[in-house]
């Protein structure tokens, strides 16, 4: 099917986005081998380095100088711009009872979580939850980013269940598996706090999207290995669940007339960002797709667009869930792409991407 009308324009945007950054990394290579240059750019060689160390140890991003500013300045970027297609192509979100928490987390950063709780009136009867994770290639994205906001408070109230979300560190100021233990810290939380928060701990659920999809499905097995909580339901948007690489669907972006090369460098950027090396590419609870097994894993629900290379990942672990037994199915949104289900103001699709999760959402009462 074609692109949907709907992203063209974004499509003319990204892709000179997409070309641009691999000109100006052209360019900075250029410079660094012209030997007149050199003196020229040694305090950006001195602030890399200072920035692998500093990556390395977790520290403060304003140890980092002009990297860490180039960092914020790309986060304020992103931001705003979420704030104008929320203004413009999406839906606000309802009033909910908002909540937030402080989790400490063993040996790692504390997080924040913020419970979205649909009960206008006092309620005796406890509501199921989710945990959610949000998308932003781990670099960019959180529970204050107004899109995620407002998703976050339309499926509580739709689908009539508690959402948590978890607002976890970025990389590269924080590198797995930060995210990942601080994830699952979230979900000991929720399970103990079930009382306190009126949930059901025996309907409690997770979800993610794009990069909170490979957190949540981390966090999953990582709850199965451990032989802990009953968590009943996994939903999965557009997941990235293998960053090695190899079950990436190029197809999709070549049929949007993005070269290959330019395509794996900005997916591989992903990996580079959130990996403290490649060799964690291939540990499962980076690569949730390469676990030795997937068996006794939650029911699943997997999301994924024509035009996302991230499809290939998708269908990859609905079928390895499948072949261990899990219930997993797995839907295609034709003409969409990896960001469709924000613009449900203006795109049919995304309002039937935010009713199927709705709906996947509501088994928990079941």
């Amino acid at each position: 099917m074609p692109l949907d009308p709907f992203f063209a324009e974004r499509l003319r945007v990204h892709r000179r986005y997409l070309i641009g950054r691999v000109l100006a990394d052209l360019r900075a290579r250029l410079r660094a081998l012209w030997p007149f240059a050199r003196e020229a750019v040694a305090p950006a060689s001195a602030d890399a380095s200072a920035a692998t160390r500093a990556e390395k140890t977790d520290a403060a991003p304003a140890a980092l100088g002009p990297r860490a500013r180039a960092r914020a300045k790309h986060r304020r970027a992103a931001l705003a711009w979420d704030r104008k297609e929320l203004e413009t192509a999406g839906i606000p979100g309802p009033e909910v009872r908002i909540a937030e928490h402080t989790i400490d987390v063993p040996g790692r950063p504390a997080v924040r979580v913020r419970v979205y709780d649909p009960r206008v009136a006092e309620r005796s009867e406890p509501l199921p939850a989710c945990l959610t994770f949000f998308g932003g290639a781990f670099r960019i994205g959180g529970i204050d980013y107004p899109t995620t906001d407002a998703a976050n408070r339309r499926r509580a109230v739709d689908a009539d269940i508690v959402v948590v979300a978890v607002d976890y560190a970025l990389a590269p100021e924080h590198r797995y598996p930060t995210q990942v233990f601080q994830g699952y810290a979230a979900l000991e939380w929720l399970f103990e706090s079930a009382g306190r928060l009126g949930v059901d701990p025996e309907r409690i659920g997770i979800g993610g999207a794009s990069a909170g999809a490979n957190l949540a499905a981390a966090v999953t097995l990582m709850n199965r290995d451990r032989d802990q909580h009953q968590i009943r339901l996994q939903v999965l948007e557009v997941p990235v669940v293998d960053l090695t690489g190899n079950h990436l669907d190029l197809r999709a972006t070549r049929a949007l007339g993005i070269p290959t090369l330019v395509a794996l460098r900005e997916l591989r950027s992903v990996a580079r960002t959130y990996l403290p090396d490649r060799r964690a590419a291939r540990d499962p609870y980076a690569s949730p797709l390469l676990a030795t097994s997937h068996e006794q894993l939650p029911p699943a629900v997997i999301l994924t667009a024509q035009y996302d290379p991230l499809r290939g990942d998708g269908e990859a672990y609905a079928a390895a869930l499948r072949s261990a037994g899990v219930d997993a199915s797995a839907v295609q949104y034709l003409g969409g792409t990896h960001d469709t289900s924000i613009f449900t103001a203006v795109l049919p699709a995304a309002r039937r991407w935010h009713a199927d999760v709705v709906a996947a959402l509501r088994r928990l009462h079941g």
